[in-house]
């Protein structure tokens, strides 16, 4: 059984779901041993405007053998917004995943992301090797990159795109949906899954006021960033990775994630293998998936 829980970082609140009870909110895993060893534990980090319950299928396997927290990032789920003059660039994540590994303070961590959270996880890896055993990325695998040349367009487009963010937010009002089933429908299209398997998901993505749901994440997220990285930076990070990784990429997922060349082999320890679906195949395959993690997690 999976539990809310609300940590408290430096500037904001975040929230997520977590196998084990504590008292005040506290990340203290519990000493539990799994045949004779320490359980391990798993930080589920979830992809761009999904939450922490995109897990939700693989919960009830996984807490056999691991602690697991799964985490709601700034803007998404339940945890809140940045401050008004702040948005949402991906570098600002792996610090606030920093603060929460800092109050885990565990020694044989596993970070388990999808997509935005694959790449947060990565470059977190490459930073604080000693944080880290080993991480598993779905349907994730290097920081985006372009070409220097873009620098300035990419710099232009994401001051427009904060600019049109502002005027709209002045003029029109939230969006607001009919009920429940229409917010369950919208992302059933999107992501191409059942409603039942996204049911989870956006239950704790939405919000209602009695009348009328609404979508819990910031409208923020949606404005381009004002920078990209050189794959030469990509690169510098990635190679960095310590750790053994696992990539779990779904056969009708992100086709750029299986290529063989060049980011498979920026790696020091990359095993790479697929399973049936799309961009969210742990929602599509999730034995499979969990299958592939416990399989990963004993092999050192």
């Amino acid at each position: 059984m999976m539990h809310n829980i609300f940590i408290q970082l430096a500037e904001k609140q975040l929230a997520g779901l977590c196998s084990f009870k504590n008292s005040n909110n506290s990340l203290s895993v519990p000493i539990e041993k799994n045949n004779g060893t320490e359980k391990p534990t798993l930080l589920m980090l979830h992809g761009w405007q999904d939450n922490a319950a995109s897990f939700d299928v693989l919960f009830a396997d996984l807490i056999k053998h691991y602690h697991v927290v799964a985490l709601d990032w700034p803007g998404h789920g339940l945890s809140e917004h940045r401050h008004s003059d702040n948005y949402y660039h991906f570098v600002d994540y792996i610090d606030d995943l920093h603060q929460v590994v800092e109050l885990l303070s565990v020694q044989n961590l596993y970070l388990v992301g999808h997509s935005l959270g694959a790449i947060i996880a990565g470059c977190y890896a490459a930073a604080f090797p000693e944080k880290v055993q080993g991480i598993v990325l779905i349907e994730g695998l290097t920081p985006l990159y372009e070409t220097t040349d873009n620098a300035v367009l990419r710099l232009k487009q994401g001051i427009t795109s904060r600019q049109r963010y502002r005027q709209r937010n002045a003029t029109r009002p939230k969006r607001k949906m009919a009920s429940f089933e229409e917010a369950l429908n919208l992302r059933s299209v999107v992501n191409k899954l059942s409603k039942s398997d996204l049911y989870p998901l956006v239950e704790r993505g939405t919000e209602t006021d009695g009348e009328y749901w609404y979508w819990r994440h910031d409208e923020r997220l949606r404005c381009d960033s004002l920078y990209r990285m050189a794959e030469e930076h990509a690169q510098a990070l990635i190679s960095q990775i310590q750790c053994p990784a696992l990539s779990i990429v779904g056969h009708s997922g992100f086709q750029q994630l299986q290529r063989k060349i060049p980011e498979r082999t920026w790696f020091q320890q990359l095993k790479q293998v697929k399973v049936t679906g799309g961009h969210h195949c742990h929602i599509d395959s999730p034995n499979d998936v969990y299958r592939h993690i416990l399989t990963f997690t004993q092999g050192f």
